[in-house]
């Protein structure tokens, strides 16, 4: 399995397109915003989106929803418990200094080990809570797409609605580093870093 990061919107939000080498399926997750920009990575590379993904239900992370859904009739999927942040009226003042659009309601919605298939290959859902009730990290061999759970030197906000340290850090020591040091963190916002670095190096975890 394959990826393009494209980095879109005022706050810099990661989209992945995830894609199958052999099959050229793809997954298009977190599109935050610049939908263009997206359709023209998918385009240049000859990529068949299948599935729309969201790794949680902030506005930076959701913005392009509707652009992509349209735009490719793929099925959204999300946490049930940030399925209320789709067209949460909390959200709306950042929603436009960064031109987001209402998303569309999910289609699917993940749990703990889900499975979301891409070509010949899958990724497999971690619920992490902590940034938000439903974040979700997905994990493929060594790489490990963790949303706004883990950054390269950080962790996620957790003074957000549904926020919550505690399980921030529950999620990060039980479900996170117990992957193997050589594991590629590709987060939700910064550039990568391993989860060997984030054991020994992150301020926010040792």
């Amino acid at each position: 399995m394959k990826y393009e990061n494209v980095i879109v919107g005022s706050l810099e939000t990661n989209c992945y397109i995830i894609y199958c080498e052999e099959t050229l399926e793809c997954a298009v997750m977190d599109p935050g915003a610049e939908p263009e920009k997206i359709f023209r990575a998918i385009n240049e590379n000859n990529l068949k989106p299948v599935v729309l993904i969201n790794t949680h239900g902030h506005v930076d992370h959701i913005g392009a929803n509707k652009d992509v859904k349209e735009r490719y009739d793929i099925p959204l999927l999300i946490h049930s418990a940030d399925v209320p942040m789709l067209k949460s009226i909390l959200q709306s003042g950042l929603a436009l200094f960064l031109g987001a659009k209402t998303s569309p309601p999910p289609d699917r919605l993940l749990e703990e080990g889900d499975e979301v298939k891409i070509g010949t290959s899958s990724l497999k859902a971690i619920h992490t809570p902590g940034h938000s009730p439903g974040s979700l990290c997905f994990i493929q061999d060594e790489l490990l797409f963790s949303g706004d759970t883990l950054f390269c030197g950080g962790v996620g906000r957790t003074d957000l609605p549904g926020g919550s340290w505690d399980n921030m850090m529950d999620s990060i020591r039980n479900k996170i580093l117990t992957l193997s040091d050589e594991t590629l963190v590709l987060p939700g916002h910064g550039p990568h870093s391993t989860v060997g670095q984030e054991r020994n190096m992150n301020p926010f975890i040792r």
